[in-house]
């Protein structure tokens, strides 16, 4: 007989209005459901309860009444939020950011704050003085980051929805590692307010779901701009969700594996997941083409500089900068080295780059590559607190391809399209041209109807 963590995200949303459960045996669920994976920096149990018993039946989202939790990295008012640092551990904001405040509006409840690495630099979750975010699939393994507790929090049925973000990879990345969908929606899709502390682009909120419908409804509730944004993508016509329901029609794919910002050696997983992707949509009727790698390796360089800077500008209260980690109070010096004019010339250089990727790709309507270069790694494999530097190309190499799309702006999402012979997830990944995620939603349900994954389950499930 199935749970309530069984169903899907929408399903329980559909309870809801149905009157067959209410907000609150949700909430009540999830909560007794054991956290054995790193997911949560901290639970907020009362709190929770206390919103769903006080939720109307019914609400304007599909998923009002549904269980949730906000990334460490997010604003939220009252409750504690350490941005993955050991610096800002006593740190409670008086107000929520844009994705706390959609998430709110929606009728959704969180149940507390899940792990990310420090600032959400790195692409695992292992911050200090906490357990690692790991993957349900194999708990000696890393659930990737910087949305790693997120997305171990989805993969292991400790939420069936979760937003996450991305600013080199950082949604898609777990989500390859924990077999789900991750959506890095198009620059200017979710607001950044009320901070706005991202001034290069790269960055955006997201959704991380088990399904192509269920990331569509819960970017449905993040989507949108709000008064005082200094830009934002187009308003689609119609939700993300239906997007899924609509027929794709015959798009021209170009595809590429060779990586993308280092030379590194690509595990034969996920090449064969690549492989098995192209045909997959060959079958479907779509034109696969090869092309050349379409950003030129110049980029890695400007991108790592505004990396740097981005990460500087995060800092640490006056007096803790002690508490920082190696790899932080690494790009924190290599980011204070660079001069204002520099830093803007860097951002300039890089939406340029951007912009000659983007005539390149300008034919096709979405790209196909590989999530990421290898399956889950072990924990620890990646870390490098003796030497920083090498942490970072370590990091490089893992995800050599996911970076592109931030440069870019377009949108790209990663699918749990293979599984290796002793059951790790692997994820491949699907861009689109900026602000066409209707699109690329469409193409990923198709692909989710012909090769579906709900229903593989992690062991503890």
């Amino acid at each position: 007989m199935s749970q309530l963590h069984d169903l899907s995200a929408l399903e329980q949303g559909a309870l809801v209005r149905r009157g067959e459960v209410s907000p609150a045996e949700l909430v009540e669920h999830y909560l007794a459901r054991a956290d054995e994976v790193g997911a949560f920096v901290c639970r907020t149990p009362e709190l929770a309860l206390d919103r769903a018993r006080a939720l109307p039946r019914t609400g304007a989202s599909p998923l009002h009444g549904v269980p949730t939790a906000i990334k460490d990295l997010n604003l939220t008012a009252g409750v504690p939020t350490s941005f993955g640092s050991a610096a800002w551990t006593d740190y409670v904001p008086e107000v929520s950011d844009n994705v706390t405040l959609s998430v709110e509006a929606a009728g959704m409840v969180s149940l507390g704050k899940t792990s990310t690495p420090e600032f959400g630099s790195p692409c695992y979750t292992e911050p200090e003085g906490l357990p690692p975010a790991v993957t349900p699939w194999d708990r000696t393994r890393m659930a990737g980051g910087s949305s790693g507790g997120a997305a171990a929090a989805v993969a292991a049925g400790l939420v069936p929805v979760a937003p996450g973000s991305d600013g080199g990879g950082s949604i898609r990345i777990p989500a390859s590692c924990c077999g789900l969908v991750g959506l890095k929606p198009t620059r200017g899709r979710i607001s950044a307010a009320p901070m706005y502390g991202e001034p290069v682009g790269l960055a955006t909120a997201g959704p991380i779901a088990r399904s192509v419908r269920d990331a569509a409804a819960l970017l449905d509730v993040l989507a949108g701009r709000r008064v005082g944004d200094p830009a934002w993508a187009p308003e689609p016509e119609g939700s993300f969700l239906a997007a899924c329901e609509r027929p794709p029609g015959r798009l021209r794919i170009a595809r590429f594996a060779a990586p993308l910002i280092t030379e590194t050696a690509v595990d034969p997983e996920c090449r064969r997941a690549w492989e098995d992707a192209s045909a997959l949509l060959e079958f479907l009727g779509h034109q696969v083409e090869d092309i050349p790698v379409p950003l030129d390796r110049s980029a890695v360089a400007v991108f790592e500089v505004c990396w740097a800077v981005l990460t500087a500008l995060s800092s640490a209260p006056e007096g803790r900068e002690h508490l920082l980690r190696p790899l932080t109070r690494w790009l924190t010096e290599r980011g204070s080295a660079v001069s204002g004019p520099g830093f803007g010339l860097a951002i300039g250089e890089m939406r340029r780059l951007g912009a000659q990727a983007l005539r390149v790709l300008a034919p096709y309507d979405a790209v196909l590559t590989p999530t990421l270069a290898a399956p889950p790694l072990p924990v620890g494999a990646l870390r490098n607190d003796e030497d920083p530097s090498a942490d970072f190309e370590a990091q490089k190499a893992f995800t050599p391809w996911t970076s592109a799309w931030n440069v870019t702006g377009m949108p790209a999402i990663s699918l749990p399209l293979h599984w290796t012979p002793d059951g790790l997830p692997v994820g491949v990944m699907l861009a689109a041209r900026p602000a066409d995620e209707q699109r690329l939603l469409a193409l990923s349900a198709q692909v989710e109807a012909a090769a579906p994954w709900s229903h593989r389950r992690p062991p503890g499930w």
